[in-house]
C-alpha cells in the first residue's frame, strides 16, 4: 500500500483516527475528509510530516466529495450518525451520502471502496437508523459493487460512545434503567475495525463481500450494565423498565441535548446485535477479536468517583 492515496471519509472522528494511525504505519498518504477540518487536526501528527492531510468535504455537498475523492487510490466511507439533529437526518447522511460516495469513487477510477455500514442494517425495519443503513448498502452495491461493506456490532475503544455513554449514566443516576435488558450485543474493538479495513484495502478477494465483525463474545445488555457498573465502582441498583414506560420514558429522555438514549434507539434495542450464523467476519480473516474485559478498564477508570487510584484509596 505504500505511497497510495486512501481518503477516509469521517477520519476524524473515533472509529477514524484509529484507522488514520494504522494507516499511517503502512506508508499511504491519508486524506481525512470531515465537514469541519478544524475538529480533525488532532489527526495530523498520527502520521510522519505531510503525510495526513485534512480536507472540508460533506456528504450532504456533492461538490465537495467529488473533491475529495479525486486522485484517490482508496477509499473509506466511515461516516454515520447515531442521533438526528439539524441537517443531520439518517437518509440524507447513511442512505444519499453514502451513495454519492460510491458514485463519484467509481466515476473517478478508485481501485477500492470500504463501506462502514452496521449489524441489523434492515429496509423493514421500524428504527430509522438500521433502515437508513441498509439503504446505504444498496446504494454502495448498485455504484460500485466490488465494495467491501462492513457490518460492525457496537464499536468499544477508549472515545467510544457505547460505554462511555453508559458509564456516564452510572456516575449521575442514583439507579440504572434497564432497556430490553435480555437483547444481546457483540462489542468489536475499535483497533480490530481498523485492522479489518486495512485488510480489504489490501486484499482483492474481499471485494465485493459483505463482513459482519463481532468480538470474541456476546453480552446481554444487562450483562453490560453490570460489567460499566463494576468497572466505575459505581454500586447503583439496575432496574428494569417494562417496555411501555420504556417508550415513555425515551420520548422525554430523547428531548434532552445529548439525549442518553432516543426512541429510534429503543427500537434497534428490541433486535439482537450480533454476527449472523455462517457470515463471513473476522473467524474468516483468521482474527479472533480483542475481549471487552481487556481494554475497559484503561478508559472506564476515569468514571470512577475518586478517578483512577479510587481502589488504592483506603475507606
Amino acid at each position: 500500500m505504500a505511497d497510495r492515496l486512501v481518503t477516509i471519509f469521517g477520519g476524524g472522528g473515533f472509529v477514524g483516527s484509529t484507522l488514520v494511525q494504522h494507516l499511517a504505519k503502512t506508508g499511504v498518504r491519508v486524506r481525512v475528509a470531515v465537514r469541519h477540518p478544524n475538529s480533525a487536526t488532532h489527526v495530523k501528527p498520527l502520521g510522519d510530516v505531510g503525510q495526513v492531510q485534512v480536507v472540508q468535504a460533506n456528504l450532504r455537498d456533492e461538490k465537495s466529495v467529488r473533491a475529495a475523492i479525486q486522485g484517490s487510490d482508496a477509499v473509506v466511507n466511515l461516516v454515520g450518525i447515531l442521533q438526528e439533529s439539524g441537517k443531520q437526518k439518517f437518509n440524507k447522511i447513511q442512505a444519499i451520502g453514502a451513495a454519492i460516495v460510491a458514485k463519484y469513487a467509481a466515476e473517478a477510477g478508485v481501485k477500492k471502496l470500504v463501506h462502514m455500514s452496521a449489524l441489523g442494517a434492515d429496509a423493514d425495519s421500524d428504527s430509522h437508523y438500521a433502515s437508513s443503513k441498509a439503504k446505504g448498502e444498496e446504494a454502495v452495491k448498485h455504484y460500485f459493487p466490488t465494495a467491501t461493506i462492513l457490518r460492525p456490532s457496537v464499536i468499544f475503544g477508549t472515545d467510544d460512545q457505547f460505554f462511555n455513554r453508559f458509564a456516564a449514566m452510572a456516575s449521575t443516576f442514583p439507579v440504572m434503567p434497564v432497556f430490553f435488558g435480555e437483547t444481546k450485543f457483540q462489542p468489536i474493538y475499535v483497533g480490530d475495525v481498523a485492522e479489518v479495513i486495512i485488510r480489504a484495502l489490501n486484499d482483492d478477494a474481499l471485494a465485493g463481500k459483505t463482513l459482519e465483525l463481532g468480538g470474541p463474545k456476546i453480552y446481554s445488555m444487562r450483562e453490560i450494565l453490570e460489567l460499566t457498573c463494576t468497572e466505575t465502582m459505581n454500586d447503583i441498583p439496575l432496574i428494569d423498565v417494562p417496555a411501555p414506560a420504556a417508550w415513555v420514558m425515551g420520548f422525554f429522555l430523547g428531548m434532552l441535548p445529548g439525549a442518553p438514549v432516543t426512541l429510534d434507539q429503543l427500537r434497534l434495542l428490541q433486535k439482537d446485535n450480533v454476527v449472523s450464523d455462517g457470515a463471513e467476519g473476522l473467524a474468516s480473516l483468521g482474527m479472533t477479536g480483542t475481549p471487552v474485559e481487556a481494554v475497559i478498564p484503561s478508559y472506564l477508570v476515569h468514571w470512577r468517583p475518586k478517578g483512577q487510584f479510587a481502589d488504592q484509596i483506603e475507606g
